[in-house]
């Protein structure tokens, strides 16, 4: 009897362990959207994003926009040009990838209204991993005129809104 119960304990043990594990792979860090106007119809969101084991960055939505799409800019005969990340933006294990203003950045566009200084977005990101295996990251992103820390003298990737959001 008492090896059954050590033995219901240890797998119950073990369930949980693996599915907390699981869910801290990717950490959220400097989350932020641009402001926009009325009438525009497209802006930008930017992060640090950092995986524990590799995985993809393959989707993203939000009902602020009709569309979110992570994009990339590129320097292509002397112009620059953007495009949308086709198959989803690698994160490779223990690196951060930073999502930034002329780089790789989530782009909304379609916007439902203006974004306001002050306000909150949510937006969730799709991860994939390696075994196929889907996860989601929930976001309330703040939306600002520049990056966290810019604005107060601390530099860039300081004074973070969301330092430690962990999936």
């Amino acid at each position: 009897m008492k090896s059954r119960t050590l033995a219901g304990i240890l797998l119950i043990s073990l369930t949980l362990a693996c599915g907390a594990s699981y869910a801290q792979t990717v950490t959220i860090q400097d989350a932020w959207i641009r402001t926009s106007v009325p009438g525009q119809e497209a802006t930008g969101a930017f992060m640090k994003i950092t995986a524990r084991v590799d995985e993809r960055l393959v989707g993203v939505s939000t009902p602020a926009a009709g569309v979110a799409e992570v994009h990339q800019m590129l320097l292509d005969g002397g112009v620059m040009k953007m495009r949308a990340v086709k198959g989803g933006l690698d994160l490779p294990a223990g690196k951060t990838v930073a999502l930034t203003p002329g780089g790789y950045h989530v782009m909304l566009m379609d916007l439902k209204a203006p974004l306001a200084m002050g306000s909150t977005v949510p937006m969730t990101l799709l991860f994939k991993d390696a075994a196929g295996t889907e996860s989601r990251v929930e976001l309330k992103v703040p939306v600002s005129t520049m990056e966290p820390g810019v604005a107060n003298g601390m530099g860039a990737g300081l004074g973070s809104n969301m330092n430690g959001h962990k999936h």
